[in-house]
């Protein structure tokens, strides 16, 4: 069973990967339209070696919480940050090796997927219903 304290963080993971897969998709979109195929596919995989880890971070960041779980929690989240950075760098060194890169548009569509998340804050913060 899931703890109720970990829900409204997972919540804000889920909005901040949703953030993100979106920027992706325009920015992957974007770049084909103005520069094809080869450029696409870059930007593509640019959002996957921000994306991928900041998941399995997100996933492992929120397993615990409580009081009684405090040290968990930290070890969680500590855990999570170590295997986010060994991840991205691992993506870094196989998308370098085995694609062939158009670095403009990979590492735009990837610094692109990074600020993502503060836009989730202000979606959050946002209030639809102003009158």
């Amino acid at each position: 069973m899931a703890n109720i304290l970990t829900k409204p963080g997972k919540k804000y993971a889920r909005l901040q990967l949703l953030m993100q897969l979106l920027v992706i998709l325009l920015s992957t979109a974007t770049v084909y339209f103005c520069w094809g195929l080869t450029a696409a596919q870059s930007a593509l995989a640019g959002g996957a070696v921000s994306i991928i880890p900041n998941y399995v971070f997100a996933h492992k960041a929120f397993k615990f919480a409580g009081a009684r779980a405090s040290q968990q929690v930290v070890d969680s989240f500590y855990k999570g940050v170590k295997l986010k950075m060994v991840l991205t760098a691992i993506l870094f060194v196989l998308c370098f090796k085995f694609l062939d890169l158009t670095p403009i548009a990979f590492f735009t569509t990837y610094s692109l997927t990074m600020f993502a998340p503060f836009l989730a804050g202000i979606v959050k913060n946002f209030n639809f219903n102003q009158q």
